[in-house]
């Protein structure tokens, strides 16, 4: 299959352009140093093992552009931004979990705990955009069973045992997460506990009540996802939206950042899913530039209708088999998004706790079938062209 028709899910930035230019080499050596001088009892063995390849690897790329296919780790612009918001007690902390985001999927290793933690606040949506599974007229209707929102309860049973166990969380995956009722007590609740924790919304919910959360709860990073710099591309694209009601959101976001939570340290980004020849990154970046750290496009992935496509000819093994896992409002636990409607699920939270589920036989099964190069066997697997 041609490269244009594979999604490389471990690199799935087309541009970023960020306000910051760090310096790469000042912040490798500052690493470097860090390590040297720190007291690493108290990370465990295979912590300190993790660290020290990633010191290695650092020594060795830092004057080098490694290639996408490279197991070499390297400090990527976003990951340097990241670092740069992190207390410095907590960055070789923060490294390892990275390594363990980047490198393990690479390298089909496997421990405890998944790498990454997708958390569905709300699978409703009150977009339709174009290249969203949203489209689908027999999961975006309540009356199919997919959609929900989900309670307090089980979402404080998630984050505590994640904590300490999984460092990276996001809270999005088929819906908007700020749909969920509750969302404003969620955010609360996760402060404090995560070295990694962002959040993607279309910013259509983003109320005062909501910026207050977000900016007082355990946010790292904000990602405002939109595609385009005028309101009728944006409308087009995302549908049910308005860009100039994205717009005022995001200035009510910035004035109370700037007057309430100026000592806040988060990363902003609006990000675009690039689908059309008509988005322009340097409009997107002349609109949004001003307003967010980062600006991005991220590569069209087709998950729109995965279950409706033609088994393709990729044989190479998912990573996200390997990076992340997904738990919906209703607790019901997934490999992937790309099966939205859950026909590949491991599980249930929390009748399964998040490490007996990232191990369990029904996970083992998919990724043995990925290992053997047989992902053609399972559906929608056989479809997808995410490696």
């Amino acid at each position: 299959m041609k490269d244009s028709l594979i999604y490389k899910k471990h690199n799935s930035f087309l541009s970023l352009k960020g306000k910051n230019k760090t310096d790469i080499i000042k912040v490798t050596s500052d690493i470097i140093k860090l390590y040297n001088t720190s007291d690493l009892k108290i990370f465990n063995k295979d912590q300190k093992k993790i660290l020290k390849i990633v010191i290695s690897d650092l020594k060795e790329t830092v004057d080098q552009k490694i290639d996408d296919r490279s197991d070499k780790f390297n400090l990527k612009q976003n990951v340097l931004d990241e670092i740069e918001i992190i207390e410095e007690k907590n960055i070789l902390r923060y490294l390892i979990h990275r390594y363990r985001y980047e490198i393990f999927p690479k390298k089909k290793i496997l421990d405890e705990y998944p790498p990454y933690l997708q958390i569905e606040p709300s699978s409703f949506c009150n977009y339709r955009c174009i290249f969203c599974f949203m489209t689908d007229q027999t999961f975006n209707q309540k009356k199919h069973g997919y959609m929900g929102r989900m309670s307090f309860d089980l979402f404080k049973k998630i984050i505590d045992d994640a904590e300490k166990n999984v460092e990276f969380i996001s809270l999005a995956s088929r819906g908007e997460p700020l749909a969920a009722p509750e969302i404003t007590k969620m955010l609360n609740y996760t402060s404090g506990k995560f070295l990694n924790l962002k959040i993607n919304t279309n910013a259509s919910l983003l109320d005062e009540k909501k910026c207050h959360a977000i900016l007082s709860g355990g946010v790292k990073t904000l990602v405002i996802s939109a595609d385009a710099a005028d309101e009728k591309l944006y409308s087009k694209l995302r549908v049910n939206g308005k860009l100039s009601k994205i717009l005022k959101n995001l200035e009510l976001f910035n004035k109370i950042k700037e007057t309430k939570y100026s000592n806040v340290k988060m990363i902003t980004r609006v990000s675009g899913v690039k689908i059309s020849e008509d988005q322009s990154f340097d409009e997107m970046n002349k609109l949004w530039g001003g307003m967010v750290d980062q600006v991005a496009f991220v590569d069209y992935n087709p998950w729109e209708n995965s279950y409706d496509k033609e088994t393709n000819d990729i044989t190479e093994p998912c990573s996200d088999l390997w990076r992340r896992m997904f738990i919906w409002w209703d607790g019901v636990t997934n490999p992937c998004d790309i099966d939205y409607k859950s026909k590949l699920s491991v599980g249930k939270f929390p009748e399964t706790n998040i490490k007996d589920l990232w191990s369990s036989k029904s996970y083992e099964k998919i990724r043995e079938v990925h290992l053997k190069k047989k992902r053609s066997l399972i559906k929608p697997c056989n479809s997808c062209v995410v490696i």
